[in-house]
């Protein structure tokens, strides 16, 4: 399922390089918007349906500040990316995106007590070296690196955006293995559609005034919004099966797969680099999940005091029952029938449950 999330990851890149090429589309606020609203539509109606605890108005009374922070990190983290490209190289994007992948390891490992074991270490670096190659492969084919019209802006631009994908992951694997996906979904679509509305009116305004649509250009956005809207439908459901960071180091074969595909729609030169670096990224990914990594346990409860000495044995539990003074039930001699149902210590019971405790008929039945 991981391959099939990078080749959504694909399927954006390639009608974006449509969007920017030939309608010199630069709305990135745009894309998010039609990409949140599609999964507000989906997953905020049914939280809105929802009755009880999972209802949208209990969630919101709850916790709507941290789904808006997590709100808020996506959609930064969306339009960092993009804005990146206007300022570095394909190259230091290429490279520096990898950043999320150390960055969600550490998140994981402190928020999650995850704990990685040697082979995971390795199978890590062995992913980066896969990406370092398809890098070298850009390189000697001569493939366009696009801007670099201020590096140092553009490469910061890509770690601050690292890190905010590495933040909303973590958060993500956090709400799906503990709550549920689709209120991951409906609550994080809901803030990013009115964040991204917000930020798109303010930034894009004018580009979207200027925009002169046809039936290929709403294509294109409509291709793109249904590519984003499946993966984020299904990224969760992988999350929960792995890890953040297990998708992540999958995720590393979209470029790739972006290639392939202009190889034939965009004319790129081929590279036996790119065969090399899909194959070393591919055996990383295996060994990341052939070994299952482990999670810090919490630490013990302290066990509840025992019986302090010269306790009743059955004072706390549920055959207690207390008298404000020495009683007996049934006869015999002296009235308290030989002292066979009396307790020294002021407990009375009836003739049938006496009878059952002392046999140890109802232990486990709470009286």
């Amino acid at each position: 399922m991981g391959q099939g999330l990078s080749a959504l990851i694909c399927g954006t890149a390639v009608t974006s390089q449509y969007l920017a090429v030939d309608f010199q589309l630069d709305t990135p606020m745009l894309q998010s918007f039609l990409n949140y609203s599609l999964l507000c539509l989906t997953y905020t109606s049914i939280l809105i349906c929802r009755r009880g605890d999972g209802n949208i108005l209990q969630i919101l009374k709850k916790k709507w500040w941290k789904y808006f922070l997590l709100g808020l990190t996506d959609v930064q983290a969306n339009y960092t990316v993009v804005k990146a490209y206007q300022y570095t190289t394909l190259t230091s994007i290429q490279l520096l995106d990898c950043f999320v992948i150390p960055v969600l390891m550490v998140l994981s490992w402190f928020f999650l007590k995850t704990r990685y074991r040697p082979v995971h270490y390795v199978a890590v670096g062995t992913c980066l070296v896969g990406v370092g190659a398809m890098v070298g492969a850009d390189l000697l084919a001569g493939r366009d690196q696009g801007s670099s019209a201020n590096i140092l802006l553009g490469d910061g631009l890509v770690l601050i955006s690292a890190t905010l994908y590495a933040v909303s992951n973590v958060c993500q694997e956090y709400t799906v293995k503990n709550l549920s996906r689709v209120e991951f979904l409906g609550m994080v679509s809901l803030f990013g559609t009115l964040i991204s509305g917000v930020q798109m009116a303010i930034l894009e305004h004018r580009a979207l005034a200027n925009i002169q649509w046809n039936w290929k250009l709403m294509l294109l956005l409509a291709g793109f919004a249904l590519c984003m809207y499946i993966l984020y439908s299904f990224m969760p459901i992988v999350v929960r099966m792995t890890s953040a960071t297990a998708v992540n180091l999958s995720l590393l074969t979209a470029d790739l797969f972006s290639l392939f595909c202009g190889l034939f729609l965009f004319k790129y030169t081929f590279s036996v680099l790119y065969i090399v670096s899909l194959v070393v990224i591919l055996v990383g990914f295996v060994m990341f999940n052939a070994v299952p990594t482990l999670t810090s346990a919490p630490p013990p409860e302290p066990e509840a005091p025992g019986p302090e000495e010269g306790d009743h044995p059955y004072q706390g539990s549920a055959f207690e029952v207390t008298c404000t003074e020495p009683a007996c039930l049934g006869g015999g001699e002296g009235g308290d029938g030989g002292g066979r149902n009396c307790d020294p210590k002021c407990f009375m019971w009836g003739q049938p449950m006496y009878d059952q405790l002392a046999s140890g008929e109802e232990r486990g039945t709470r009286l």
